[in-house]
């Protein structure tokens, strides 16, 4: 039998990645009704009609559907894949250059930019879920790859939806080190541990022999350069932090380069307009190089990859993003981390591990506290709560700053913030 696999946000100029994971693995993911739900349906028409012709020369002969309707998107889809972007790269825009004028980071995932997207996100992916929940198949699940991934994803569980957090990192950390080896990816087993966006590599394992401690000792140089962290921070670890971690380790370097440089958001809006032009050409059949400057390597293989899993119910191994479930020591049952598990038809199940060292258990237990918090302030569109986790969040801290910060990031983003600015009765 079939499987229908609905996209959120289908326009985007990932789904291409999205589509050739699915063809590389027709062999394991039979879908027979791939459907591209999104609200910008120009976008939706250019890039559905690169995705039509590279599911029609991989001889794919089932049904693609492009659809603004959401109830006819969801309905009886075994698989739900969420990336959307609520507000698009004009709110990222604002996550990147609102929390500067403060003196903290701007970043669209960590620190106040973070905590803005969340704000615009989890309310969406959370109904998107529940009308999952009431029209998908039966046992549907839910996959979201919307960041903050790992924050949604607490939402998500916290509310007892069939749902499972993916991100890139890990997988691109496998790439990486296989490339570095030089060896085949699926030799190449990674000890990931922490949260989305604050994860380290304690273990590489090429065939089942770490070689960390070779990598720390002789490639420690490429390792630092690519991270942008020193490397005797590194050594200091005995892991391989994640980009995302030289936000909070290297803050006030970070600050003071963003002053002066070019946003990311402007950036991806030059790619993505680069990306739609290509996409209109009727002769281009498969995803064009320049899909790689726009992020989310390998995403397309990490999706396919737990989508497969979960359908056949291989045990395959896979970092998700997922409840603890004792999986990580001193870190409770039911907060979301983001680590190695074992997939099934039932879910994933987390891999144990030893205890985290308390540099990263401090920063991983602080970073959580925030997360529950802000999910809080998102479900609720409560200012003192929602001033209680940007005050949690390690990227600000300081009432001081937080009080005005709030107040320029919930204006900033009125419009997508029903919670915080309900409209008064009788107006349209």
């Amino acid at each position: 039998m079939g499987v229908k696999v609905a996209v959120v946000g289908g326009g985007s100029t990932y789904t291409p990645e999205l589509v050739e994971g699915f063809v590389t693995r027709a062999n394991r993911v039979p879908l027979d009704d791939l459907v591209l739900l999104d609200v910008d349906a120009e976008r939706l028409e250019v890039v559905g009609g690169l995705a039509g012709r590279m599911l029609a020369k991989a001889g794919y002969d089932g049904s693609l559907t492009l659809t603004g309707d959401r109830d006819r998107a969801l309905e009886g889809a075994d698989f739900v894949v969420v990336q959307l972007r609520v507000g698009g790269q004009a709110a990222r825009y604002l996550d990147e250059t609102i929390p500067p004028r403060f003196g903290c980071i701007g970043q669209e995932t960590t620190g106040p930019g973070g905590f803005a997207k969340a704000l615009r996100t989890v309310p969406v992916v959370l109904e998107l879920a529940e009308e999952t929940a009431k029209r998908g198949a039966p046992g549907a699940w839910f996959v979201d790859f919307t960041n903050p991934t790992g924050l949604v994803t607490q939402a998500l569980l916290d509310e007892g939806h069939r749902a499972l957090g993916l991100c890139n990192v890990a997988i691109g950390f496998q790439r990486r080190f296989a490339e570095v080896f030089d060896v085949e990816p699926e030799r190449v087993e990674l000890e990931h541990v922490g949260l989305n966006h604050l994860s380290w590599e304690r273990a590489v394992r090429v065939d089942g022999v770490d070689r960390l401690p070779e990598i720390l000792s002789t490639r420690i140089d490429l390792v630092a350069d690519e991270r942008e962290m020193p490397a005797e921070l590194i050594r200091a670890l005995g892991a391989i932090p994640s980009y995302y971690l030289h936000y909070y380790y290297l803050t006030d370097e970070v600050i003071e380069r963003q002053r002066t440089e070019r946003t990311r958001a402007e950036e991806v809006m030059d790619i993505e307009a680069g990306l739609l032009e290509l996409y209109r050409d009727p002769d281009l059949a498969e995803k064009p190089e320049l899909l790689e400057r726009r992020g989310g390597a390998f995403y397309s293989e990490a999706a396919a990859q737990l989508i497969a899993s979960l359908h056949e119910g291989t045990g395959d191994l896979q970092v998700v993003d997922v409840r603890n479930d004792g999986a990580i020591p001193d870190l409770p049952d039911d907060a979301v981390v983001e680590i190695l598990a074992r997939i099934d038809r039932e879910g994933a199940h987390p891999i144990p591990i030893a205890p985290l060292a308390l540099e990263m258990l401090g920063l991983v237990e602080h970073v959580k506290a925030y997360e529950r918090l802000a999910v809080e302030a998102a479900t609720t569109g409560d200012r003192t709560i929602a001033l209680k986790a940007l005050m949690t969040n390690p990227l600000v801290r300081d009432y001081r700053t937080a009080v005005p910060l709030l107040d320029a990031l919930l204006e900033g983003n009125r419009r997508h913030l029903p919670r915080f600015f309900p409209r008064s009765p009788g107006l349209p």
